[in-house]
C-alpha cells in the first residue's frame, strides 16, 4: 500500500481530527454555496441554529416581518456585522425590533445553569473543505471552520512532501485573496487566518494584500523557533487537536480576542487618526495564561509564579488577559478565588490597554482602576474589592496603616518586569498588607507553638510569617531578565529542587521569529588609549582603589575625551544611521553619569553648530539638578521643554540623538531607535536591558548598530548568554548563612543583647499604633551603639557597616524565599535596621580629588572590534545564587600617586601608531592663531610667558595628535626632546607675536 503524500491527504487528516473533537463535516453546494458566495455566511446552518435555540424570538420576528422574515433577519445580521464588527456581535448578539438574537453561546463557567449548558451544546461546529466564496472567480479555500453558519477560521494548507510549505500558504493568502471580498473584510466574518504545513503555523487577523502581516503561532523548539518533533503525529497537530477544539475556540473568542485601537501619529507625534487591530493571542500567550489559570485552580491561592518572557513577547497583552481571567476565576464552590487582582507596573500603555481589553471582554465599566493619586485611593480600591487595580510598587509602603480588617481576603499580584527590587522592603510591605493569617494558623502550620514564648516573640513570629510566603497571596512575576534572587523568590521548584520559570518565551525564539532584532549583530568597540602625567612636585599617598577610579573619571570627563568621541558619534550618525528606517532612524548615547550627559550635550551642540549641520538636534535625559563648577543644569532647561514631553518630542522628526544618564536605559520603547553609542561600563542584566532598547521592530527597520567605547565584546556576550535561552539557578541560597553573618558582628562590640531586646520591645509595643514617645527612647538606645561605632578604627567601621548591610539585606531576601523562623535573628534584624540609619558616613564616601594633580598627556580612540557577537545555543544557563561571604572590608592599600599614574600608563599607553603624531609647525601655527596665547605673549615677559606656554603646550599637541604619531611620541616619551621642542617653539611664538 503506497503512502498518500498529497495536500489532500493532509487536509483529510486534519478534517478527521476536527470531527473527532466535535465538528461536523459539511460540504457547501447548490443553494447553500450560492448563498455563501452572496452573504459569506452559511445561511442554512445559521437559521437552523437560531430556530433550534431561540424559537420564541424567531416567532416574534416572523410576526413583525411577515413571510420574508428570514431575509429581513439576514439583512439585519449582515448590517450589524458591518457596523458593530463580528466580535461585538458574537459577544452581545444582534438586536432586531425589540428582540435580541444570540449568534453563539459560550460555555458557562459552572454546570449549575442547566439551560445555558443546554444552549451551549446546540452550537453547530462545522468543517468545510474546498470552499468556493465568489462568483467572480473559481478560487477556493482549503478549509473553513464555521460556528452556527459564521465562517470564523480560514485555513490554507500546504505539504512539503509536494514541494510547498507554509511560506506558499502565506503568499496565497496575501496575493490570491482579495480583501474587498465580503468574506475577507476586516472584523466582519473571519476572526483568524492560519497558514499551515506539518511543521509550522502562522496567523493573521487581517488580509491587506502585500501588506498582510503574519505572526508565528508555534510552540518553540528547544529555545528557538518552530515546533518540537512529535511521536507519531504532525509537529503542528496542537492547532487542530487543542487550539481549535470547540471549547478552546469559544474560550478564545469570548475571553482573549479583542480590538486594539492605536492613535496614528504624524512625523511630529500629533494624532491624525485611529488604527484598529484584531488581537488574537500568539501561542505562548495563550499557553501561559491557560496554564497559570489551571495551576491556580489546582493548587489554590498562595503560589508564586515566574514568567520569563522576552521582549517582543507581547507581555502587555499577556498581563491583560491574565488579570481578567484571574478576576473571573471561581473555585469548585463557585466562589471568586481572588478579591482583587493588583497589577504592579510603571508602564502607562498597560493602563489604557488593560482597561480597553477588559471592557471588551466584560462589557462592564469600573472593573479596572488605575491608582494615580495617593495611597488613600489604593487603600479604598483594596477595601472595596475593585476587581483589577493597577498601581506602582512605590505606593505599597505608604498604605500599611490604611488597610485593616481584610478578613480572609485573597489577592493575586501581577508584577510587570520583576527584578530583585520587588524582593525588598516594598514587597514585604505588600505581603504584610495583604496577609491575614491568624497567629493560631501560623502556629499550627509551622509547628511553632511553644509554651514559653512571651508576647513579643509571638508578635515577631507572626511578622516573619507575614513577611514570607502567604497562602492568601499569589505572585505572578513577568520578566525577560531574571536575577538569581528573582528566580529563587518566584520560581517553581523542579524535580531537582532548583527553582525555575513556570513558563518561558526565550530571547532566542523572539529573535528567530522576528519579533525583536538581534542587537549584537552589528557591534563595534573602540579602545581608548591615553597617558596621564603627575603635575605636582609632591607625591602624596592615596587609596589605590579610589585614586584609580578618580583618575579614570578624570580622563573620561576631560574636554578632549568628550570632544573626540563626540566627533566620532556625530559623523557616524550623519554618514550611517540617519539614512536608516526611511531617514527617521534615531540614536541613543549612554553616558557614565549625569555630569557626563551634561558635558556631552554641550559638546554635541557645539560641534553640530561649528560644522553647520542643520539635520541633527539632540535631547538629554537625566534626573535632578547637576552642578558643573558653579553652573547648574536641569534636563528641562537644557532641552527647552518639560521631562514629560521628552518621549513624544524624541519620536518626532525634530530630534535625532538622545543622550542619557540612567534614565531611558530600561523600559523605553522607541521603535525608531536604531543606533546606540555606549560610553559607560555595562555588565549583567544592566547590559542586556540597556542594549535591548534597540531591539523593537517597525516598518523599514531591519538591523541595529552599537558603537561601544568602553566594554569588551566578550563581556557583552557573557551578559547576554544567560537570557538567550532558558535561565535557571545552579543552587538555592542556604538560609544558614545568616548565622555566619551574625557571627561577624559580635567581635566589634557595637551593641548589647539588652539593647537589641529593648529596641524590639519598643517596636512591637502597642501593636500598629505609633508612639512619638517611643521615638525618643529608640534614639537614645540606638545612640549607644553609634557612640561605640565611632570609637572603632576606620577599617573596622567600614567592615562593620558592610557586615550590617549584608545581614539586613540577606535576611530580608531570605524571608521572601524560605520558611525560616529564628526569633533572635529577627530581633537583631529589627535593631540593625534602625542602627544602620544612624551610622555616620565613613571615609569611603568622601571624594578623593586628583584632577588638579594630574594632566592628560596623550589620548587616542582606536577601533578594535567590528562584527557580530554570537550567542551560543546551549539549551540554557544556570545562574549562581547571590553569595554572601565575609562582611569585612579588604584594607585599601595606600600607594604613591606616581605609582597609580605609572600603572595606568602601562595599561593604556602602549599601542600607538604614526597617525597620532603631529608636526612641530602645525602646533606652532595653532598657537599663533590662539587669541589667548597672543594676549599672554604680548602682556608678559618671556619668563612669565614661558610658564603659561608650558601649561598650554600639551593641549595644542593633543588637538593635533592624529596627524603624525611618530613625532608626537618623541614629544611625549622623550622628556629631553620635549623640553627642547617646547623651549624652541616658545621662543619662536613669543618673537613672532611681539615682532
Amino acid at each position: 500500500m503506497s503512502i498518500d503524500t498529497s495536500e489532500k491527504g493532509f487536509e483529510t487528516n486534519i478534517e478527521d481530527a476536527l470531527i473527532n473533537k466535535g465538528y461536523r463535516k459539511r460540504t457547501l453546494e447548490g443553494e447553500a454555496s450560492r448563498l455563501f458566495k452572496k452573504y459569506a455566511i452559511d445561511v442554512v446552518e445559521l437559521f437552523a441554529f437560531l430556530e433550534d435555540t431561540q424559537e420564541k424570538s424567531m416567532r416574534a420576528l416572523e410576526r413583525s416581518y411577515g413571510a420574508d422574515y428570514k431575509q429581513k433577519i439576514l439583512e439585519r445580521i449582515c448590517n450589524q456585522l458591518k457596523r458593530q464588527g463580528l466580535l461585538e456581535c458574537l459577544r452581545k448578539g444582534i438586536k432586531d425590533r425589540g428582540v435580541t438574537l444570540k449568534l453563539i453561546y459560550n460555555k458557562p463557567a459552572t454546570t449549575m445553569n442547566q439551560l445555558m449548558n443546554e444552549l451551549y451544546s446546540k452550537n453547530r461546529f462545522n468543517v468545510s473543505r474546498q470552499v468556493f466564496y465568489s462568483d467572480r472567480h473559481n478560487n477556493s479555500l482549503d478549509m473553513v471552520l464555521f460556528v452556527n453558519g459564521l465562517p470564523l477560521v480560514v485555513m490554507e494548507l500546504k505539504n512539503p512532501l509536494t514541494g510547498q510549505t507554509v511560506e506558499h500558504a502565506m503568499k496565497q493568502l496575501k496575493f490570491d485573496r482579495d480583501p474587498r471580498e465580503q468574506l475577507f473584510k476586516f472584523n466582519e466574518r473571519v476572526i483568524v487566518y492560519f497558514a499551515i504545513d506539518p511543521d509550522e503555523v502562522f496567523m493573521t487577523t487581517e488580509l491587506k494584500s502585500e501588506k498582510t502581516y503574519f505572526l508565528p503561532f508555534n510552540k518553540g523548539n528547544q529555545g528557538g523557533k518552530g515546533n518540537p518533533v512529535v511521536y507519531n503525529n504532525y509537529r503542528t497537530h496542537y492547532l487542530w487537536d487543542e487550539i481549535l477544539a470547540p471549547d478552546s475556540l469559544l474560550d478564545i473568542l469570548f475571553r482573549f480576542v479583542f480590538v486594539k485601537k492605536d492613535d496614528i501619529l504624524d512625523s511630529n507625534g500629533e494624532t491624525i487618526g485611529e488604527r484598529k487591530m484584531l488581537i488574537f493571542p500568539r501561542f505562548h500567550q495563550l499557553d501561559v495564561v491557560r496554564k497559570l489559570e489551571a495551576d491556580v485552580k489546582d493548587k489554590k491561592v498562595g503560589q508564586n509564579y515566574l514568567i520569563q518572557h522576552s521582549a517582543g513577547s507581547g507581555k502587555t497583552n499577556s498581563i491583560s488577559w491574565l488579570a481578567h481571567r484571574l478576576a473571573k476565576l471561581h473555585d469548585e464552590n463557585n466562589e471568586a478565588m481572588f478579591s482583587s487582582i493588583i497589577v504592579i507596573t510603571d508602564r502607562r500603555v498597560l493602563d489604557k490597554q488593560l482597561q480597553d481589553a477588559v471592557y471588551q471582554l466584560e462589557h462592564k465599566a469600573g472593573m479596572v482602576e488605575r491608582i494615580n493619586k495617593d495611597s488613600n485611593q489604593l487603600a479604598a480600591a483594596i477595601l472595596n474589592e475593585t476587581r483589577i487595580i493597577i498601581t506602582t510598587l512605590q505606593k505599597f509602603p505608604f498604605i500599611m496603616e490604611k488597610v485593616t480588617g481584610l478578613n480572609r481576603k485573597k489577592y493575586a499580584v501581577i508584577i510587570d518586569e520583576a527584578h530583585s527590587s520587588q524582593g525588598g522592603k516594598a514587597s514585604t510591605a505588600l505581603t504584610n498588607i495583604l496577609s491575614d493569617k491568624t497567629l493560631e494558623d501560623a502556629y499550627r502550620e509551622e509547628r511553632l507553638a511553644e509554651e514559653n514564648m512571651d508576647d513579643l516573640e509571638e508578635q515577631i513570629v507572626e511578622t516573619i510569617i507575614k513577611s514570607g510566603k502567604q497562602d492568601n497571596v499569589s505572585f505572578f512575576a513577568f520578566t525577560a531578565t531574571p536575577k538569581p534572587k528573582t528566580i529563587e523568590k518566584f520560581g517553581t521548584p523542579g524535580p531537582d529542587g532548583k527553582p525555575k520559570a513556570f513558563h518561558e518565551y526565550t530571547m532566542r525564539q523572539a529573535i528567530e521569529e522576528g519579533f525583536i532584532l538581534d542587537v549584537l549583530q552589528n557591534y563595534t568597540t573602540y579602545k581608548t588609549f591615553y597617558k596621564i602625567a603627575k603635575t605636582i612636585d609632591e607625591d602624596p599617598e592615596v587609596s589605590r582603589k579610589q585614586a584609580t577610579k578618580k583618575l579614570a573619571q578624570y580622563v573620561s570627563l576631560h574636554p578632549h575625551n568628550i570632544a573626540q568621541k563626540t566627533q566620532i558619534m556625530v559623523e557616524h550618525y550623519r554618514n550611517f544611521t540617519r539614512h536608516k528606517i526611511g531617514g527617521r532612524a534615531k540614536a541613543m548615547v549612554v553616558t557614565a553619569s549625569r555630569l557626563h550627559a551634561v558635558r556631552y550635550k554641550i559638546a554635541f551642540d557645539e560641534y553640530i553648530k561649528k560644522q553647520g549641520y542643520h539635520d541633527l538636534k539632540t535631547v538629554v535625559a537625566f534626573s535632578g539638578t547637576v552642578k558643573d563648577g558653579e553652573i547648574s543644569y536641569t534636563e528641562a532647561d537644557m532641552n527647552g521643554f518639560s521631562e514629560k514631553e521628552l518621549p513624544k518630542k524624541f519620536h518626532s522628526d525634530d530630534f535625532q540623538v538622545l543622550l542619557v544618564a540612567e534614565k531611558y536605559q530600561t523600559g523605553f520603547d522607541e521603535p525608531l531607535l536604531h543606533t546606540m553609542y555606549v560610553d559607560k561600563p555595562l555588565d549583567g542584566i544592566k547590559a542586556v536591558q540597556t542594549l535591548s532598547r534597540l531591539n523593537r521592530t517597525c516598518p523599514g527597520k531591519d538591523d541595529t548598530f552599537i558603537l561601544d567605547f568602553v566594554n569588551d565584546p566578550e563581556d557583552i556576550q557573557a551578559a547576554f548568554q544567560p537570557y538567550y535561552e532558558t535561565t535557571g539557578l545552579s543552587e538555592v541560597t542556604d538560609p544558614n548563612i545568616l548565622y555566619d553573618l551574625q557571627a561577624e558582628l559580635g567581635p566589634y562590640q557595637v551593641f548589647t543583647e539588652e539593647e537589641v531586646q529593648k529596641v524590639n520591645e519598643l517596636e512591637f509595643k502597642g501593636g500598629a499604633k505609633k508612639s512619638t514617645k517611643a521615638q525618643t527612647e529608640l534614639n537614645a538606645l540606638i545612640d549607644k551603639g553609634v557612640e561605640r561605632f565611632t570609637s572603632l578604627s576606620e577599617e573596622e567601621m567600614e567592615a562593620f557597616k558592610a557586615a550590617v548591610t549584608k545581614f539586613t539585606r540577606t535576611y530580608g531576601f531570605i524571608l521572601q524565599i524560605a520558611t525560616f523562623i529564628d526569633v533572635e535573628l529577627h530581633k537583631l534584624y529589627i535593631y540593625l535596621t534602625y542602627l544602620l540609619r544612624k551610622l555616620p558616613r565613613g571615609r569611603k564616601d568622601i571624594d578623593v580629588y586628583v584632577a588638579d594633580d594630574v594632566a592628560l598627556e596623550y589620548y587616542r580612540n582606536q577601533k578594535v572590534f567590528e562584527g557580530s557577537i554570537e550567542l551560543e545555543k546551549t539549551g540554557g544557563v544556570e545562574l549562581q545564587p547571590t553569595k554572601f561571604g565575609s562582611g569585612g572590608a579588604v584594607e585599601d592599600e595606600k600607594v604613591l600617586l606616581s605609582t597609580i599614574v605609572e600603572k595606568l600608563n602601562e595599561r593604556f599607553g602602549t599601542d600607538f601608531t604614526e597617525t597620532d603624531f603631529l608636526s612641530r609647525e602645525q602646533v606652532k601655527e595653532d598657537m599663533l592663531k590662539s587669541e589667548d596665547i597672543q594676549e599672554k605673549a604680548k602682556n608678559n615677559t618671556k619668563e612669565n610667558f614661558k610658564f603659561a606656554f608650558e601649561k598650554s603646550f600639551m593641549d595644542f599637541v593633543i588637538d593635533r595628535m592624529s596627524s603624525n604619531e611618530k613625532f608626537f611620541m618623541q614629544i611625549l616619551e622623550n622628556e629631553e626632546f620635549r623640553n627642547f621642542i617646547m623651549e624652541d617653539m616658545m621662543n619662536e611664538v613669543y618673537a613672532e607675536v611681539n615682532g
